[in-house]
């Protein structure tokens, strides 16, 4: 693990830019920061080299498509580092979080099918060791996830210049999400390791001409099948403290809720879900006290809304596919099922 960087304020804004262009090129984000295209590229390789921040890309989340799952495991305390390195082996599970709650760890699971589900990732991790049980519920509807989550650095100004950036990439060749060839999905992998890989990059460790890649990865771009996101290690984003809500929504009013819920700022991720409680809600917050602020807001702006249960989340293992070090900085992307949107 190399030595964590203190990121500056320059670096943030970086950070900023990249999460709402992150396949900008260094001279339009340059231009935005003022500052010179080589001096951005380079801060960049600083900062993803460190693992303080990394750009990564999965597919969007249908539930109509796949089954995306929350599942509360409940472990013993002895050799449980163990029980977590095991999990997060696992490729469906896409991030793995330990808990100050009931339930000692916190999965999110991502799989192509109920059958899959039932039939292979939950035998798995049944039969992890340490593993004692675990309570399952699923997703309905996923409202808002980690991409859209944004530090507050930039200028309004700037943020208008990097929104019509990132506009201009998803208007050049946008088409219809359709299903793509096994030849174009051989450059997911490269992409879940680093979002701005280029067709060059891709082309000399997949043995293809680089105008072939490019044409891949130009309809790749355009399909609507990925999201991309630019990642910060949580312990430097000034926002350390993680908190997952349980609670139950009125039926028939939870777009409502979401709509209410995208106007706040430490918002990370919504959905409802079945199980006891029907919506779920992740925050990051600047502290433990931040979290009986929320809940009053919460109470005050969606009517009938129960909060059944909060749960404090002391440490990430693994975040949305990426394997993360103790301090929260990325250290590689795990093998196998490239993850499909989450928090």
């Amino acid at each position: 693990m190399m030595e964590q960087v203190q990121p500056s304020e320059d670096d943030l804004a970086l950070i900023h830019a990249l999460q709402i262009a992150p396949r900008a090129g260094w001279v339009d984000v340059g231009a935005v920061l003022g500052v010179h295209p080589s001096n951005a590229a380079a801060r960049w390789d600083r900062l993803s080299a460190s693992g303080t921040a990394w750009i990564t890309a999965h597919q969007m989340g249908d539930p109509k498509a796949v089954s995306l799952s929350f599942i509360g495991v409940d472990a013993v305390m002895d050799g449980q580092a163990r029980t977590v390195d095991a999990l997060c082996a696992v490729p469906e599970i896409i991030t793995v979080e330990q808990t100050a709650s009931s339930r000692a760890l916190m999965l999110t699971v991502i799989t192509e099918s109920m059958a899959q589900l039932s039939g292979d990732v939950i035998p798995n991790i049944r039969a992890i060791e340490g593993v004692i049980g675990y309570e399952t519920s699923l997703c309905t509807r996923q409202h808002q996830n980690g991409s859209s989550w944004r530090l507050n650095v930039l200028s309004r100004a700037q943020q208008q210049q990097m929104h019509a950036l990132a506009r201009e990439e998803r208007a050049e060749g946008h088409a219809p999400h359709t299903a793509l060839p096994a030849s174009h999905l051989d450059l997911l992998p490269f992409l879940a390791r680093d979002g701005r890989a280029t067709a060059a990059q891709m082309a000399r460790e997949l043995g293809r001409t680089p105008a072939t890649v490019q044409r891949q990865l130009n309809r790749v771009l355009a399909s609507g099948l990925l999201s991309f996101r630019c990642e910060i290690a949580q312990s430097l984003s000034g926002y350390p403290i993680t908190c997952q809500w349980f609670v139950k929504v009125p039926a028939g009013r939870h777009e409502a809720a979401a709509a209410t819920l995208r106007r706040l700022r430490n918002v990370r991720f919504t959905a409802s879900t079945t199980g006891q409680s029907n919506f779920t809600i992740i925050m990051w917050l600047q502290s433990v006290a931040d979290i009986m602020d929320v809940e009053l807001t919460l109470q005050q702006n969606i009517p009938g809304i129960e909060l059944l249960e909060s749960v404090v989340m002391l440490a990430c293992a693994k975040r949305v596919g990426w394997r993360l070090n103790p301090d929260g900085t990325a250290a590689s992307v795990v093998s196998g099922a490239e993850p499909m949107g989450e928090a």
